[in-house]
């Protein structure tokens, strides 16, 4: 369960603003430094894995988990690209992030602009459904028809949440720009590019390797980081203290520091994820580069503790599914019935 100190809990998120502003600095050299050790382990990795299968899928498959590891890592980075907060250059931002779009299968443009909603507006109740985890509170669910309370858990289902999901998302959704078509070209042109030199790629691999190593060990790394990733976005939001609140009452800075998790991971999953367990801290000031968020907690114990929660802690999370309007917490289909009896 996350946690919050007592007396963090009561200093208003927007107290924290300018003491954050002097680690926003990107480096051009430690940027350039934590790219290459991501870009060239996993060409290395997927040429391992590529060349492994050739004799055994099956023992090229902890390669390509570890591979998807490299993913995660490399969505990452683009992710920062996403807040400008990678590279000085906002054109140098930019363009990494759409040529590392193409092999974590996420057209930039179209993605930045629903992540920076979500930014945004998280925590809002009154604005929900951009870039985020769809959660209904429990009135909301009770008022449902059966069918829609049945559509909803099976939306809910972990099947869906981290497995079928994910892989939809990442493998056919961000092949077309949904929800973007109507917002200009440039989405469009996102979308239709990042396809158009994704498929480039599988060509000119498959051509040079053969269809079925490449694209199959390729499938297997995309879809392990796709449901890493995503199970990453849900812990960072979907806690029993986070913070919805209506229009009226919802602060942007205490939703981004109070909604978001601090995921506390084992080191070599905190270094493959790029810091983002910091995650409350990235909302409360996203132009900090990744690298730069554990020198913010070393330098500021405070913010350490609040909403923090385990590895092990986390899996607990699965279980919670609604919003308790009243008691201000996340809660289970079980719970909300006790709720709804009472």
């Amino acid at each position: 369960m996350a946690s919050t100190s007592p007396s963090a809990a009561r200093e208003s998120a927007i107290q924290w603003i300018n003491k954050l502003k002097s680690y926003r600095a990107p480096s051009l050299s430690r940027s350039s430094f934590e790219l290459a050790v991501t870009i060239i382990p996993f060409v290395a990795i997927w040429a391992a894995a590529v060349w492994v299968s050739s004799f055994s899928f099956l023992l090229a498959l902890p390669i390509c988990i570890l591979g998807g590891g490299f993913l995660v890592r490399m969505f990452l980075i683009q992710h920062d690209c996403s807040h400008f907060s990678f590279f000085k250059s906002r054109r140098a931002n930019m363009w990494t992030g759409r040529v590392l779009g193409v092999f974590t299968l996420t057209p930039f443009d179209a993605w930045q602009r629903s992540h920076l909603i979500h930014h945004g507006e998280h925590g809002n109740l009154d604005a929900r459904g951009v870039g985020d985890i769809y959660t209904l509170t429990v009135d909301e669910y009770n008022a449902k028809t059966r069918w829609g309370r049945l559509m909803y858990r099976l939306y809910r289902s972990p099947a869906v949440l981290f497995g079928i999901g994910p892989i939809f998302i990442f493998l056919f959704h961000h092949r077309l720009p949904i929800g973007g078509m109507t917002k200009g070209v440039r989405y469009w042109m996102s979308t239709m590019l990042t396809n158009v030199a994704l498929l480039a790629v599988m060509i000119g691999g498959t051509w040079m390797l053969g269809w079925l190593p490449f694209l199959m060990t390729y499938l297997v790394m995309a879809c392990v980081a796709a449901i890493g990733g995503v199970w990453l976005f849900y812990v960072q939001h979907q806690f029993e203290t986070t913070t919805w609140e209506n229009t009226e009452d919802w602060q942007v800075h205490d939703a981004a520091l109070y909604g978001s998790s601090h995921y506390v991971l084992p080191p070599v999953l905190r270094w493959l994820t790029a810091n983002i367990g910091i995650h409350h801290v990235h909302h409360l000031y996203s132009r900090i580069p990744f690298y730069h968020l554990p020198k913010v907690l070393k330098d500021h114990p405070p913010l350490a503790e609040i909403q923090k929660i385990t590895l092990w802690e986390s899996f607990a999370t699965v279980k919670l599914k609604l919003w308790d309007v009243k008691n201000k917490r996340l809660v289970s289909f079980r719970d909300a019935k006790a709720l709804s009896a009472a």
